[in-house]
């Protein structure tokens, strides 16, 4: 897609850890960036629109081209606490979205943890894998992907894995919250036997911006290339040696996720890529 075609991008959780790479992606690839966020937060975008996004009035006297969702209660803890706000969230506004904003192209961020209590293919979960999700969480999220698809069939669905990468200094994400435990002093405890396909946040934001430039429509798996313990993740990331490795039982957790790698094939061929960490570099 040409910047010459001036298209207006909405960013929705503009603030958030894939928030803002989005927005950085969007606007290197020459799109108006319209920035969603509801605090405070500083955003380097062409403007930002600072509302409640769960206000009936949140949406008003805005027209773009594409909708970018990344807003959500994403915290499973989060979302046990509180699963009327994360259906609301997680459910309602993915579908209300698609419905108000209807001249817009609807790309919708879900995750691999609509999966959970099947045995993971050998390949990882594909997008004609049946869902089966094992948190709140992973329940409001799966049921706002059927609510969109419901309101808007040509809206474009795109699930991800576990993210890591630059958090802009908030320490969050898969890696960024390990360097910021370990600066308090922590050894952090890692699991061994639960493994997914992480991914950059930035590669993430890449692929989601070229997918959207795509126009493309239904369901997306994008994912990391490598399956890989949350023990192996953070050896990686800030040495062995600093993590202590522990499995799900031992930690009293043995409900969450084994495996919720994803296959995301489908995703490589639509962006044409042998990996999906070619974007890592564009």
């Amino acid at each position: 897609m040409e910047a010459s075609r001036q298209q207006t991008w909405l960013i929705t959780g503009a603030a958030g850890f894939l928030g803002r790479h989005l927005v950085v992606q969007a606007a290197a690839r020459g799109h108006r960036v319209v920035a969603m966020v509801r605090g405070e937060e500083p955003v380097d975008a062409a403007r930002t629109v600072r509302r409640e996004l769960l206000d009936p009035c949140a949406f008003e006297g805005l027209a773009p081209d594409v909708v970018l969702n990344a807003a959500a209660l994403s915290r499973v803890g989060d979302c046990e606490r509180d699963p009327q706000l994360a259906e609301r969230v997680n459910r309602e506004l993915p579908a209300r979205i698609g419905r108000e904003l209807a001249r817009a192209h609807i790309v919708h961020v879900s995750t691999d943890l609509v999966f959970g209590h099947q045995p993971v293919p050998a390949a990882g979960f594909s997008e004609v894998s049946e869902p089966e999700p094992a948190s709140i969480y992973g329940a409001t999220k799966l049921a706002g992907e059927r609510a969109l698809a419901a309101a808007r069939p040509d809206a474009l669905i795109v699930r991800l894995p576990l993210l890591s990468g630059d958090s802009y200094g908030r320490g969050v994400g898969a890696t960024d919250a390990l360097s910021a435990a370990l600066l308090r002093g922590e050894r952090p405890r890692l699991f061994t036997d639960e493994f997914r396909t992480p991914l950059d946040v930035a590669v993430a934001a890449r692929a989601l911006v070229r997918l959207a430039e795509l126009g493309t429509s239904g369901l997306l798996h994008v994912a990391g290339s490598s399956r890989l313990s949350r023990f192996q993740l953070g050896a990686a990331s800030v040495g062995a040696a600093a993590v202590e490795p522990t499995t799900r039982a031992e930690a009293g957790c043995a409900e969450r996720p084994a495996d919720t790698s994803l296959d995301g094939r489908r995703a490589l061929t639509l962006l044409g890529l042998r990996s999906i960490e070619e974007l890592a570099s564009t």
